[in-house]
């Protein structure tokens, strides 16, 4: 008897098919001379422009009454992270020594707004009462009264309710309202160790935990005490107007045998950029504290109050400039294909045109990005550098926010060479691509740059320049009110959402790319 075997179906090997797909397209990339000229020139342009704009860039004396100056440089207190932060306020506070339990009742929280912008010099004897809705009054805990060091606090807020914050960044609600004579507020705050744990209550006796913070490395004695301090309010508009509040404490108890000495008041931040109101103060009757105090603890906003410059903001520029030499690169890339007739013989290789297509995004993406990221680590530190030899201060950012910078260029320059790469596969020819390019990549941000209000920031959330996210320094806090704009170096996006904005873009462009390649000839 004889059996046949049935055929084994051909095994396609397409995973292994695009390696050589990929190993050629490079050999294609780097064979050509003038396009690693390109790249050069790209990197050589962005470096330049940025030298060129922080060298145009003095900015050597602060503006903004209340303000001192250190050597030309505004004093701006770096918290635990080394982020730029506010801090200060009006504090009466002692040692503590150990674990603790601190009590308090604030009674009331009043303010005062004054009549005259940060522009100008506020004076008590121009103010309307008004209470800034982030005014702030409670307990205090810190190792030192040092400006930035770590701290945790519970405290009654103007119109947040009570809050439970820590390290300038952290936030967390208690009991909403507002504090009267009639609806006072109790607060509490707990060491254990390195744990510090905020409660808070209506009557005293029945306490709802608010929130936890661990500050590591909390010393065995530090600093505890009652606060009050009171932000610059925008109230809807770009200026800012000093204000000051003035809270009533009582009921003042510190379950704990490590307090050490009498109270002692201290006005912190008094030499610092933040625009305060005149004539902070403290005074004490029996077991009730009235504190005075302008300022704020919580992340800064120098970009509007001075005039600041961010690590980032030089090598705009220089990075616009050197995106164009990148986007020619990237268009020229497919088209010049076109424009000799090679691309036949690439189809006829690789007849699975999409792969040509993927493999080419692989390439242009990926040398793009490593262009855009050695541009960025050359420029950057140069930026900051000069600037700050100019005698301009330069906004803090951690190491973190530094590398997210240098490697967000880079994903931003590749994306962008990715999406005019799969316009040149569109349009085939090297002069609309490139100009296409530009257009749709490039003039967006330059038009947004120029406009204000809601037109730019529509501009910034739905065009590719959103994109240029990435480069933002400036953290938003929902613990400030502040009009973040653009004009103060505020990108309306985060950085992940917007370069979100720009892939979308870039995948609608090869989408179409590859649609276009099945249904065209060569």
């Amino acid at each position: 008897m004889t059996t046949t075997e049935a055929p084994r179906p051909a095994i396609r090997p397409e995973r292994e098919s695009f390696r050589p797909v990929l190993r050629a397209e490079w050999t294609k990339f780097r064979t050509i001379r003038g396009r690693l000229i390109g790249l050069g020139i790209a990197v050589v342009l962005c470096t330049t422009f940025t030298f060129l704009v922080a060298n145009g860039t003095h900015e050597g004396t602060c503006t903004g009454t209340g303000s001192t100056c250190q050597s030309g440089h505004p004093y701006v207190a770096t918290g635990p992270d080394g982020e730029a932060v506010a801090d200060s306020y009006q504090f009466v506070g002692q040692p503590l020594t150990g674990n603790a339990t601190i009590t308090v009742r604030v009674r009331s929280l009043t303010g005062v707004t004054s009549a005259n912008s940060t522009d100008t010099a506020p004076s008590l004897a121009h103010t309307r009462p008004s209470l800034a809705a982030w005014a702030k009054a409670g307990i205090l805990l810190r190792p030192s009264t040092a400006q930035g060091s770590p701290y945790a606090a519970v405290m009654a807020t103007g119109a947040h309710g009570v809050r439970f914050q820590y390290d300038y960044t952290h936030d967390q609600a208690g009991r909403p309202g507002t504090v009267s004579v009639a609806s006072p507020r109790w607060l509490r705050l707990t060491r254990t160790g390195d744990t510090l744990t905020g409660y808070d209550s209506a009557d005293g006796t029945a306490w709802t935990k608010i929130g936890t913070a661990h500050l590591a490395g909390l010393p065995s004695t530090v600093q505890v005490g009652l606060f009050v301090t009171s932000p610059v309010s925008f109230e809807g508009s770009g200026s800012g107007f000093a204000t000051q509040a003035t809270a009533a404490f009582d009921h003042v108890s510190q379950g704990a045998r490590g307090a050490q000495g009498t109270w002692r008041e201290q006005s912190i931040g008094v030499q610092d950029f933040y625009p305060k109101l005149p004539g902070g103060g403290y005074h004490r009757t029996g077991g009730s504290f009235v504190l005075r105090g302008s300022g704020d603890i919580a992340p800064a906003v120098v970009e509007g109050l001075l005039g600041t410059a961010t690590p980032s903001s030089s090598v705009l520029t220089g990075l616009i400039v050197g995106l164009i030499a990148i986007i020619v690169v990237a268009a020229m890339f497919i088209t010049v294909e076109y424009r000799r007739g090679m691309i036949r013989t690439t189809f006829a290789a690789t007849p699975r045109r999409h792969r040509v297509l993927a493999a080419k995004a692989v390439v242009v993406g990926g040398v793009a990005f490593v262009v855009g990221t050695l541009a960025a680590a050359v420029a950057v530190p140069i930026g900051e550098h000069v600037l700050k030899a100019n005698g301009a201060y330069v906004f803090p950012a951690g190491a973190s926010t530094m590398v997210r910078i240098i490697a967000g260029t880079g994903a931003l320059v590749a994306v962008t060479a990715i999406a005019v790469l799969a316009v040149g596969t569109i349009v085939r020819k090297s002069a609309g691509a490139v100009t296409a390019g530009i257009v749709v990549f490039v003039l967006p941000y330059i038009v947004g740059s120029s406009m204000s209000g809601g037109a730019e920031q529509w501009l910034f959330r739905l065009t590719p320049a959103a994109g240029f996210s990435v480069l933002g320094a400036l953290p938003r806090s929902a613990q400030v009110d502040y009009p973040y704009t653009l004009a103060n170096g505020y990108y309306p996006l985060s950085w992940w959402a917007g370069l979100a904005v720009l892939c979308a873009y870039a995948a609608l462009a090869l989408g179409v790319a590859a649609v276009t390649l099945r249904r065209r000839d060569a």
